[in-house]
């Protein structure tokens, strides 16, 4: 599932300042099991797992027979992987509350996290008529199941999960997964409008058929249902947020810049959420804010690369190429396998008059993706421009052998040979690109701006388009 930053009430910020300067100051400040919890869920729904551990370790101290601090110390250890403290933690919960249905699906975590997955299941069963929210049984059933690989199943568990509460979020939302993975979500859409038909005012139900239109492409569906969910739950930033997400899909910036300004009024600004509203004012050449944006997401999180190559993008485009390399290295640095990245900092190194640095730039980005036909173009422009006419053949030629089919590089490869002076292989390349793609010839001119050089060529294609009629 998307994970939405929670944005916290004054009454919550507050419990967070005392229990981080109860910290700072080394002072154990007591406070109620209530507030611990409050303050555990702000940073397990902010992804602060580190700092949730840290609460629930005082906590523990301070309130060592409470089992809602307990299993919540557990589910933290356990996705830390640390199951035999987790184990440790479960047992103690289980003494003083031996019917939780959270130390069951605990227990039944740590075993298909050891791939023990029938035992995870025959316990989840064993414990069904025991437990008032099955609901929660079945969910813990379906991912089980979905680890197992057996989705199937996992599909047939989350629908009895969705069935007993029409409002299982995570239920509803592995599903459409599920679905869209074996290949069934067109079918889904049938399946959720029934309980839209049992419960029209079901905002959950409206927000996961929006989901299923979005994944299957169908932004105009997905926009209606979402703004059902809104229409039903003004509050809803997940809701805000995936609207945003069609109308950019839709190339509608405007109004997707107003979804995710009104998902960052409900809820705390992630990295995620400005980045969106980042691209969306690139995308109307509002640069200053998409830089004021995307930098706001490096603040959130420093390791978010997404947002370090946006910055270096735009400062690129502004024609600041030079503040740009300094962000486009640090996206590189933190996504090394990326050649959009390296591509982007081999052309603002160029720019600045850094050919070496280029050049290494774009044998990086050839690595990764030998595939785009640009990224050759460009790194043997920058061979053409030094007057290396060899190098930026044999770059070329090599580019023909991988992409056989790109008429551009036969264009290219006829402008080098004829800047180097060898022009019956110049003819035969672009004879090669005219039976490719007659229509691309014109880029040819943009390498001869002399207009008798021009004329020649242009007798040349013109001949063979009347010899190929």
């Amino acid at each position: 599932m998307m994970n939405r930053r929670y944005k916290p009430t004054k009454e919550e910020k507050d419990a967070i300042d005392r229990f981080e300067e109860m910290l700072r100051s080394g002072e154990h400040t007591f406070m109620d099991v209530q507030v611990f919890e409050q303050i555990i869920h702000i940073y397990i729904e902010n992804g602060k797992m580190k700092k949730a551990l840290k609460v629930c370790e005082v906590a523990v101290e301070q309130h060592p027979y409470s089992s809602d601090i307990l299993i919540s110390y557990a589910q933290l250890l356990v996705r830390k992987g640390k199951t035999e403290k987790a184990t440790e933690i479960l047992d103690r919960a289980e003494m003083f509350n031996p019917n939780d249905i959270d130390v069951v699906i605990l227990r039944a975590n740590i075993l298909a996290n050891q791939n023990l997955f029938e035992d995870a299941i025959n316990l989840l069963e064993q414990a069904m008529p025991l437990v008032e929210d099955k609901d929660d049984i079945y969910f813990a059933m379906g991912m089980t199941f979905q680890d197992w690989g057996k989705y199937d199943m996992a599909i047939e568990a989350y629908k009895k999960s969705v069935e007993l509460n029409l409002h299982h979020e995570e239920a509803l939302y592995e599903l459409a997964y599920c679905l869209d993975l074996t290949g069934m979500l067109e079918q889904s859409i049938s399946y959720y409008q029934k309980f839209i038909d049992e419960d029209p005012f079901s905002y959950q139900a409206w927000y996961n058929l929006g989901v299923v239109y979005f994944k299957l492409d169908q932004y105009a569906q997905a926009v209606d249902a979402y703004e059902y969910a809104i229409a039903i739950n003004d509050d809803f930033s997940s809701a805000y947020f995936n609207l945003g997400n069609c109308y950019l899909a839709l190339e509608n910036y405007n109004k997707a810049i107003e979804s995710f300004v009104r998902t960052l009024e409900l809820e705390e600004a992630s990295e995620e959420t400005c980045c969106s509203l980042a691209i969306c004012y690139e995308k109307t050449g509002n640069m200053g804010k998409a830089i004021e944006y995307y930098r706001q997401a490096t603040k959130i999180n420093q390791e978010y690369h997404e947002a370090w190559f946006g910055v270096g993008r735009c400062l690129d485009e502004q024609d600041r190429s030079f503040e740009a390399i300094h962000f486009l290295k640090k996206a590189t640095k933190l996504d090394k396998e990326n050649a959009i990245y390296w591509f982007a900092l081999a052309n603002a190194e160029y720019k600045t008059g850094n050919v070496v640095s280029a050049i290494e730039a774009y044998e990086e980005a050839n690595r990764l993706d030998a595939y785009n036909w640009e990224i050759w173009q460009n790194w043997s422009y920058v061979l053409y421009e030094q007057g290396d006419y060899e190098k930026a053949i044999d770059l070329i030629i090599s580019a023909i052998d991988e992409l056989p089919d790109q008429a551009e590089l036969y264009y290219i490869a006829t402008a080098y040979h004829i800047a180097d002076g060898r022009y019956r292989e110049a003819f035969n390349y672009l004879e090669n690109g005219l039976i490719l793609d007659f229509e691309k010839h014109t880029m040819l001119f943009e390498f001869f701006p002399n207009q008798e050089t021009q004329k020649a060529l242009f007798k040349i294609i013109d001949q063979y388009r009347k010899d190929n009629v």
